[in-house]
C-alpha cells in the first residue's frame, strides 16, 4: 500500500482512543501529538500539520456537548476530515469526453518517471476501452523513444515518433494531427526533461503546447523529493497551464506525504499516483478515498464502482449465467482471477474493502502459480467434464511443470481452492466465497456478472465465516 508506514502509525495513534470507557483531553492531546509527529516524518510540513493540528482542535472545541457523537467518533471524524482537507486542492483535473480527441502533455523534470506514467496512463484507459495512442517528441535523452516504444508495442497501444527528426515541436505535432485524424479519444505526449527547471525547458514545452493544444497538461513529478515537490510544482504551473499532477514512486517511501500535501498547497490537482514498477501500478487519486484506505477503512465505494466495469466482460456474464446454475467450474474461477487482476490483483481488493492485512504477497504469488497451472490444463479440464480427483502422471506432471514447482498440494496451486462435486480437495470455502462473490447464497439482487454491488460487500466482510475465509487466503485483519 502506499505510505503503509504513516498509515500503520495513524492506526496505531487512533487506536489509543479505543483503549478505555471515556476519552479525555489529555487523550485526545497525545493522539493530535502522535498523529503530527506521524505525519512530520512523512516530509508533510511542519506549518501545513501545525494548522491541522489547530482546525481539528477548533472543531472538537466547537462541537463540544452540541455534538450527537461520543467523543471518540468525533475525534476520528475530525482527523479524517482534516487529511482530506490537507490533501485537496482548489481545483479538479480534467475529466475526459468519450469519442472526441483528449490531447494531453506530460512534462516534467528527467527521473520522475515521465515515459513510464504515460505507459502506466495509456495502459489504464485501454483496459477501460478507451483508444488510445502516445507521441514521442523527447529528442533530448537517448533511447526516449525506444523506452517509448517497447512500453506501448507490451500494452498494444499505437505510437509515434521519429529518429530522425530532431524538431520535438514538429513531432508533436505530425503525431498529433494523425491520432486526430484516426480519432483516437486519448493521445498521449511525452516531452523532453532535465535535470533541473531551466529556460530552456519551460520554453520548449511552451511550443509544443502552442503548436498541439492539448486539452490539459499533466505534471509528473517524483514523489521520493518529499515537500521540495512544492518549488517544482510552482515552477512549472507558472510556465504552462498545469491541469494535474501525478505523483510516482510513492511505493512505501517515507517521503510521500510530504510530496502529497506539498502538490495539494499548490492549488494543482492531483489526477493518479504512481505505485510501482508495473503497467498496472497506478491508481486514480480522490483525497478522501485516499485517506479512508490509510487510516484503514476501506473503500468499499470506489471498489464496487470498479467491479462495475469488470461486469461487462463475456467471461464475466458467462460466469454469472454458470453460477445461477449452480455450476463452477475452473475455467470460471480463472475468469474471476483475471477480473481481480484487472482491479489491482487480491491484495488491492482486501484494502479496498479495509483488509488490508490479507491477501500479502504470498498470496499474490500462490494465485499467479494457479494461474499458469490453468493455462496448462485442457479444455475438458478446465471446463468440469474431467474429475479433478481423476488425475493421470502426465496431468500432475503438466501442471507442476507449468507452475514451476513448489505447490501447495498435487495440481494445486493455492490451500482451500477446491470444489464440491469436482473431487477437488477442500474446494468448499472458495465456492462459498465465489457464491458471496456473485451475490448467490443469502445475498439477493447480484449486482451482475458474478460482482457485487457496494451494500453485499459490505454484508459480505460483516459475515464471520466469509471474514474467516479471506484470512485462510493471505493474513489477517489489520
Amino acid at each position: 500500500m502506499v505510505l503503509a508506514e504513516l498509515g500503520a502509525s495513524l492506526r496505531e495513534s487512533l487506536r489509543k482512543l479505543n483503549s478505555g470507557v471515556s476519552v479525555s483531553e489529555e487523550q485526545v492531546q497525545e493522539v493530535l501529538n502522535e498523529i503530527s509527529r506521524a505525519l512530520i516524518e512523512a516530509d508533510v510540513s511542519v506549518k501545513l500539520v501545525q494548522e491541522m493540528k489547530n482546525k481539528i482542535k477548533m472543531t472538537l472545541a466547537t462541537a463540544g456537548d452540541n455534538s450527537n457523537m461520543n467523543k471518540k467518533k468525533l475525534v476520528l471524524k475530525a482527523v479524517q476530515d482534516e487529511l482530506v482537507s490537507l490533501l485537496s486542492p482548489s481545483t479538479k483535473p480534467y475529466q475526459m469526453s468519450r469519442k472526441k480527441p483528449n490531447v494531453l502533455l506530460f512534462v516534467g523534470l528527467q527521473g520522475a518517471g515521465k515515459t513510464t506514467t504515460i505507459a502506466k496512463f495509456g495502459g489504464h484507459y485501454a483496459r477501460k476501452g478507451w483508444k488510445v495512442a502516445m507521441v514521442c517528441c523527447d529528442s533530448f535523452r537517448a533511447g526516449a523513444f525506444d523506452q517509448l516504444k517497447q512500453n506501448a508495442t507490451k500494452l498494444r497501444i499505437p505510437f509515434y515518433g521519429s529518429y530522425t527528426e530532431a524538431d520535438p515541436v514538429l513531432i508533436a505535432k505530425k503525431g498529433v494531427e494523425q491520432f486526430r485524424r484516426e480519432k483516437y479519444e486519448i493521445v498521449l505526449i511525452d516531452t523532453s526533461g532535465r535535470h533541473k527547471q531551466e529556460a530552456g525547458l519551460f520554453e520548449e514545452m511552451q511550443e509544443i503546447s502552442a503548436a498541439v493544444r492539448p486539452n490539459s497538461t499533466v505534471f509528473v513529478m517524483d514523489g521520493t523529493q518529499g515537500q521540495a515537490v512544492y518549488d517544482q510544482a510552482l515552477g512549472f504551473h507558472s510556465a504552462v497551464d498545469v491541469g494535474s499532477v501525478i505523483v510516482t514512486k510513492l511505493d512505501g517511501h517515507a517521503k510521500g506525504g510530504g510530496a502529497l500535501s506539498a502538490v495539494a498547497a499548490t492549488g494543482a490537482p492531483i489526477g493518479f499516483l504512481g505505485t510501482g514498477e508495473h503497467f498496472d501500478d497506478i491508481e486514480p487519486f480522490k483525497a478522501r478515498t485516499f485517506v479512508n484506505k490509510l487510516l484503514g477503512y476501506g473503500d468499499v465505494r470506489g471498489y464496487a464502482e470498479e467491479m462495475k466495469e469488470a461486469r461487462n466482460s463475456e467471461g464475466s456474464k458467462e460466469l454469472a449465467a454458470n453460477m445461477r446454475k449452480g455450476k463452477f467450474t475452473l475455467r470460471n474461477f480463472f475468469t474471476t482471477m483475471e477480473n481481480m487482476n484487472k482491479m489491482g490483483g487480491l491484495g488491492r481488493m482486501m484494502g479496498g474493502m479495509g483488509m488490508g492485512g490479507m491477501g500479502g504477497a504470498g498470496a499474490t504469488q500462490d494465485a499467479k502459480k494457479f494461474k499458469f497451472m490453468m493455462d496448462a490444463m485442457k479444455d475438458e479440464e478446465l471446463d468440469g467434464l474431467v474429475e479433478f480427483s481423476l488425475r493421470t502422471p502426465e496431468r500432475n506432471k503438466r501442471e507442476e511443470k507449468a507452475a514451476g514447482g513448489g505447490m501447495g498440494m498435487p495440481g494445486m496451486g493455492m490451500p482451500g481452492m477446491g470444489m464440491p462435486g469436482m473431487g477437488m480437495p477442500g474446494m468448499g470455502n472458495m465456492a462459498d466465497m465465489m457464491q458471496g462473490l456473485s451475490g448467490l447464497g443469502g445475498m439477493p439482487q447480484m449486482g451482475g456478472a458474478g460482482m457485487p454491488s457496494e451494500e453485499q460487500i459490505k454484508a459480505m466482510m460483516k459475515n464471520p465465516q466469509m471474514a474467516e475465509m479471506m484470512k485462510s487466503m493471505g493474513g489477517g485483519v489489520d
